[in-house]
């Protein structure tokens, strides 16, 4: 199996969240060729579960879980590479070609071993990005045993990771991602003649007050040992320069590492939202969008990690300490089910400083770090 020619392919196919039929189609195909049994059609219809039994006493062995997602991004590739996307405004702008590449290896490897002292879950999800599509695998049993094959033990997961050196692995005990609640703010005034402001409730300047306001939540309402991003990304109003509108509109994120501060962040943009909008004798209608949850590395699953990489890859290669971002994963609903770890794969190639950035144009999965991740994930597939 040429694991490039995969990767280059699934590159050109993307597809979006719930929409990965090529994606999931390949999987299948790959895993029906290996002689591992699967079961199709989940989470809304892409996702595929794997299982591979130990060779003695599986009832007895325990279960690893290795997680890879499938879907693409609503951006229009600019690479000019000869497996660029052929679908206009959609790419794999955050390389999960390439974690799909690894855990089709990995599973190639493991079944012509002739040995294997645990079971294997091979979870193929669609919808990482926004879909939640981690939380319906869970949901529908991928991890309990009710779907196919044993309640899993410990759950593994790797990202393509562009500050990281090829080479390289990284991870962390405890908070590794952010959680990621969304909010809108609708401020209702009173329009009217710009020339006479008097005469209107302006949405516009309450809107300008809590854009500003939202920002020292950071600042003055939470420990400054603790980690919160409030982010104002979209706000919208009006129709021309001599109008004032009825309304406005502002739509933003929240990130935190921690639940409590989690729910004092979403408290707090509420309660400013309403006073900043009576100040302004104009109405707000708050809506807060629960996000995925913190991904939270376990100190059992991340031990197990840490000692096969060392192993495998070289001490000098792996991190116990990666840097955590404010970013967020839906990997961290299979945390909440068993042990889990995920890790960072190095992207960075040799005699390079940096690397494109996923969720751009420009960014492609580095095709060398597919070895570098079978070996790794089938290594911990088979680790005691």
């Amino acid at each position: 199996m040429n694991l490039v020619e995969i990767r280059h392919d699934l590159h050109a196919h993307p597809q979006i969240r719930f929409e990965e039929t090529y994606a999931s189609e390949l999987v299948q195909k790959t895993l029906g060729e290996l002689g591992i049994e699967f079961r199709a059609g989940l989470a809304k219809g892409t996702g595929v579960l794997g299982y591979l039994p130990a060779t003695t006493n599986p009832d007895q062995a325990s279960t690893i879980a290795l997680r890879a997602d499938m879907d693409a991004l609503p951006i229009h590739e600019e690479t000019n590479l000869p497996y660029a996307s052929t679908i206009a405004g959609r790419m794999h702008a955050c390389g999960h070609d390439g974690h799909t590449t690894i855990l089709l290896g990995v599973a190639e490897r493991l079944s012509k071993m002739t040995e294997r002292p645990n079971n294997v879950l091979f979870v193929f999800q669609p919808a990482e990005e926004g879909g939640a599509g981690g939380d319906l695998m869970v949901r529908e049993g991928c991890l309990n045993g009710t779907l196919l094959g044993k309640k899993a033990d410990f759950m593994f997961g790797l990202h393509g990771w562009t500050s990281v050196k090829l080479g390289r692995v990284a991870t962390r005990i405890g908070a590794m991602m952010a959680s990621t609640d969304e909010f809108f703010i609708e401020l209702h005034g009173q329009g009217g003649h710009a020339a006479a402001p008097e005469m209107s409730r302006d949405p516009i300047v309450a809107m300008a007050t809590l854009v500003l306001a939202l920002q020292q939540i950071a600042s003055r309402n939470i420990d400054p040992f603790a980690q919160v991003v409030v982010t104002v990304g979209q706000i919208h109003s009006g129709t021309t320069n001599n109008i004032i509108p009825m309304t406005a509109m502002i739509h933003g994120t929240i990130r935190t590492m921690d639940a409590d501060v989690r729910k004092h962040t979403r408290d707090r943009v509420e309660q400013i939202a309403h006073g900043i909008a009576a100040a302004h004798d104009v109405k707000a209608v708050v809506t807060l969008n629960e996000g995925y949850p913190v991904v939270m590395n376990h100190e059992s699953a991340v031990e197990r990690f840490l000692a096969v990489a060392r192993k495998t890859v070289g001490e000098e290669f792996v991190s116990d300490d990666a840097y955590p971002t404010m970013g967020g994963e839906d990997f961290a609903y299979y945390g909440a089910e068993c042990p889990s770890c995920f890790y960072q794969l190095g992207l960075i190639p040799v005699g390079k400083d940096s690397y494109p950035s996923v969720h751009t144009p420009h960014f492609d999965f580095n095709d060398d770090a597919i070895e570098i991740g079978v070996t790794l994930m089938t290594a911990i597939a088979v680790s005691s």
